[in-house]
């Protein structure tokens, strides 16, 4: 008898997701909003994701063993409800639900997951359902799926689950220990995601913003201690400033903001447009500082014994995208090895919930070796969309796809590459990505102007080969999904200019021939004719929009750009001569 755990998230309302175990394989993931082409897919449950699942796997609805999910009742006795009410004593009716009626979110998300089920044609009655804590999901998504045997500790920091915005733990022998947890208002994650709309970004998307703005500031010229208090093992966010709620909270028009007007009476106006100009600069720099500082801070006290022990950490939730704390971490004495689950955010609980549940049964899940988890389409398939598509797209079937994709970069053009199974998680890491030579100088500004049309001081990171990466970023640590930035070799960073940070640093994706063939046999082709075992790696989209999963999509979002050149799978796609400029 197999055992088949389908995960489901989507409680938080953003970013829904669907992933599937068998047998502890997790041998489907994928995020709502790649199929509904809505970033984040706000209020939305994983319908199109979880069809793909069962469907790419075989698996039929009355197959289904066990559905889980990551999102849990918390009891009255619990801390998280009465800090929860004593923080939000200015918003009393908050403070009063937490008490009296603490889990009607959980009830409203199982109706919610009872009617997609429906949907499904899953039994409810037939399924083992099991509600997996937020921070549970999160801290199994990365400790089971680690490959670590040793102890290892394990860190989540995001906005917020249930009530808890913070963990520390270790797992041992498949367990995972709770040692700390904090609660709503007191998040850094939501801290971060504040002052992200503060600097003028969307929250759940913005973040990324700030912390690419913040090496362009100086983190010293402004103080924002008063954001919090914090005594090295406890800290307390102000909510008179930012992660506010009700009538603290600054509005625009009808639009309220999770920071008050008591911050801008302090800071001055709230951002706007897309110049990284001054103090913004400087406030993305203190804020990024005081995160890393804090966060560095807690982990040396709650988690440093048990890394003196084995060195071993692993990192989940939103705010483990954040690659310059991941940066220092890694940096740190005690620190060997960093394992960050790539898909850190709310739509990686979907596999920590089946993970976990997967674990509980007696089945312990593989380690995670890559990412390559959506949909895949043949060259026929991609032959129809062309021929369907309204840009008349001139097609043509290449030989070597690589060796063709390397000749186009050489020449300084940037080339869109849709190829094999679709990524899971936020990065594109070479299977619906856009491409570029990141020796040729202006091709990231191109990227940025033409294509993603996104704010030009955005940095772009490269996909290396593993031969050449210890010589790249000075270490042999592994780093195959973009979750970590690295010191580039100096020698190395006048070679690839254009993928190296303004303070140095690249957020570098290691390939490995065995995850990826034909993408790292593209890499091979770029040394063989640049020296440079490197290109520059965008995911395939423009500003706003999700990432690209079909043939259509990626049509759809060539002809929407000034790219040129697009391989999707064997084809070679450009336009019609009328076009091209």
């Amino acid at each position: 008898m197999s055992l088949i755990v389908l995960g489901l998230s989507g409680a938080l309302m953003h970013d829904p997701s669907a992933a599937l175990y068998v047998d502890g394989k997790l041998v489907a993931a994928a995020e709502e909003e790649r199929f509904i082409r809505d970033k984040h897919a706000k209020n939305q449950m994983p319908l199109h994701s979880a069809r793909f699942c069962m469907e790419f796997a075989g698996i039929r609805p009355d197959e289904v063993d066990v559905v889980a999910f990551p999102f849990a009742k918390v009891s009255l006795l619990s801390p998280a409800r009465w800090h929860f009410a004593k923080r939000y004593w200015y918003a009393p009716e908050r403070s009063m639900d937490a008490l009296l009626n603490g889990n009607r979110h959980y009830r409203r998300n199982v109706l919610r997951l009872r009617n997609l089920l429906a949907e499904l044609c899953i039994d409810w009655d037939k399924v083992e359902f099991d509600a997996v804590t937020h921070h549970l999901a999160h801290a199994s998504s990365a400790y089971h799926l680690s490959g670590f045997k040793e102890k290892t500790a394990i860190l989540g920091i995001d906005g917020k689950g249930e009530y808890a915005t913070t963990f520390f733990g270790y797992g041992e022998k498949g367990h995972i220990h709770r040692i700390k947890e904090f609660f709503d208002p007191d998040s850094l994650g939501q801290l971060y995601a504040s002052f992200t709309e503060y600097l003028g970004f969307e929250m759940l998307d913005g973040e990324y913003k700030v912390m690419g703005m913040a090496p362009y500031g100086d983190p010293d010229r402004y103080d924002l201690s008063r954001l919090l208090t914090f005594d090295g093992k406890n800290f307390r966010v102000n909510t008179e400033l930012v992660n506010t709620v009700g009538l603290r909270r600054y509005k625009e028009g009808p639009k309220g903001f999770y920071f008050s007007q008591q911050l801008v009476d302090w800071l001055g106006p709230r951002r706007e447009g897309d110049v990284a100009d001054d103090p913004y600069i400087h406030y993305a720099a203190a804020i990024q500082k005081l995160y890393e500082d804090v966060s560095l801070s807690l982990i040396d006290h709650y988690l440093k014994d048990i890394l003196e022990e084995t060195g071993k950490l692993v990192f989940a939730g939103g705010g483990a995208l954040n690659v310059k704390l991941n940066q220092k971490i890694l940096q740190l004495p005690y620190v060997k090895e960093l394992f960050v689950q790539p898909a850190a955010s709310d739509a990686g609980t979907a596999v920590g919930a089946a993970s976990y549940a997967t674990w509980k049964r007696g089945i312990y899940p593989e380690k995670m070796e890559h990412v390559y988890l959506g949909p895949s389409y043949t060259t026929e398939e991609c032959v129809a969309a062309c021929e369907s598509h309204e840009g008349n797209p001139v097609y043509e079937k290449v030989d070597d796809v690589s060796r063709k994709a390397a000749e186009l970069l050489n020449d300084g053009n940037p080339v869109a590459w849709c190829q094999g199974r679709m990524e899971f998680g936020p990065r594109a890491l070479g299977g619906r990505s856009i491409l570029g030579n990141p020796g040729y100088k202006g091709i990231a500004d191109k990227i940025n102007h033409q294509i993603k049309f996104r704010e030009r001081w955005r940095p772009f990171c490269p996909s290396i080969l593993d031969s050449v990466a210890p010589e790249i970023i000075q270490t042999d640590h592994p780093a195959p999904f973009m979750t970590i930035t690295f010191d580039v070799d100096k020698t190395w960073a006048k070679r690839i200019p254009e993928v190296v940070h303004e303070d140095g640093t690249s957020r570098v994706q290691i390939v490995s021939e065995h995850t990826n063939p034909r993408y790292y046999a593209l890499l091979k082709e770029m040394e063989a004719l640049t020296g440079n075992g490197a290109v520059l790696n965008t995911s395939m989209n423009r500003r706003g929009e999700p990432m690209v999963c079909s043939p259509t999509d990626a049509i759809n979002m060539f002809f929407g750009s000034d790219l040129q050149y697009l391989l999707l799978e064997d084809l070679l796609v450009t336009k019609p001569s009328s076009d091209v400029a």
